[in-house]
């Protein structure tokens, strides 16, 4: 495993920020890292690249101990920090040509680092006449550099317009191939079209780790029906498929099906039959800010 991290536990005096933190991860992983503000997500991101050390745990990259040799371990781990720190007075190359100093890396990695993050039109000028875009291309460039094993992006999408974030998404798509990715965001919708698994974490302890797709609800139907007049549960219980029934309030329904057929033409057939009509039909798909919520609140 390209990551590995044991019962990791920080306390800030009294306060525990993560507690009995465990998951892995493999090569050619893009890993959701979600979880609501104060979660604990950025400090344990901080753990992994071992700028900060937990008070209890294991943290293993590429089988190195990342708190006996966290030098040894950055070298085969690219970082982008939340808040991108760039030297915004420095133009593009001089700042790559930095940061590729510090790696002991050829200077020729740094042409196809520029190209590879599409900053090839941009590399003449300085950071500071960048967009907001083309900066984080820069943070992605740097953490890149010395063609990391694991990449670490904390909101690297965080106030960007949608071309940008477009842009961004297909370049850590890209980089996410031949790597272990861990990609930390707010944005539900860039979790979904990027990774292909989430670990979800609230108050300092994983809630949820899974593949995407195994959290999206596909064995049953959930519809919301709102009939013109009282409908008893006795009425709703005879219901083929049914499996839950919750009056939400007057004559509105929360109803769950097995998946074994679409229930929707069914329910008009139910609705002439008991004399009453169908004012509202949803299907209520649950996406991935739907279960973010149910499992962070």
């Amino acid at each position: 495993m390209s990551i590995n991290v044991s019962s990791v536990s920080k306390f800030y005096k009294n306060q525990k920020v993560l507690d009995s933190v465990s998951f892995s991860a493999g090569k050619g992983q893009i890993i959701g890292f979600l979880g609501p503000n104060g979660a604990g997500k950025s400090t344990m991101m901080k753990i992994l690249t071992g700028f900060i050390k937990p008070t209890n745990g294991e943290v293993f990259v590429d089988d190195i101990n990342v708190l006996e040799n966290p030098l040894d371990a950055q070298k085969i781990i690219g970082y982008l920090p939340e808040h991108n720190p760039l030297y915004e007075e420095m133009f593009v190359r001089e700042y790559l040509q930095f940061q590729a100093s510090i790696f002991k890396v050829d200077k020729n990695q740094i042409e196809i680092c520029i190209e590879q993050v599409g900053l090839m039109a941009e590399a003449h000028k300085k950071i500071h006449q960048l967009s907001k875009g083309y900066q984080q291309r820069v943070g992605i460039a740097a953490a890149i550099l010395h063609n990391p094993k694991v990449l670490i992006l904390d909101e690297p999408t965080t106030g960007l317009d949608p071309n940008q974030l477009v842009g961004i998404r297909e370049l850590i798509q890209q980089l996410g191939k031949d790597k272990t990715v861990l990609f930390s965001s707010h944005i539900m919708q860039e979790v979904e079209a990027i990774c292909d698994r989430v670990i979800i974490i609230n108050k300092g302890q994983i809630v949820r780790d899974t593949a995407l797709s195994e959290l999206q609800d596909k064995q049953h139907q959930n519809i919301n029906i709102v009939f013109d007049s009282s409908v008893t549960s006795s009425k709703i219980n005879q219901l083929n498929n049914l499996i839950s029934s919750k009056n939400i309030e007057n004559n509105t329904w929360q109803l769950r099906f097995t998946n074994e057929e679409d229930m929707r033409p069914k329910l008009f057939d139910f609705a002439q039959e008991n004399k009453v009509k169908i004012l509202e039909l949803t299907a209520q798909n649950k996406n991935l800010e739907t279960l973010f919520r149910e499992f962070t609140n």
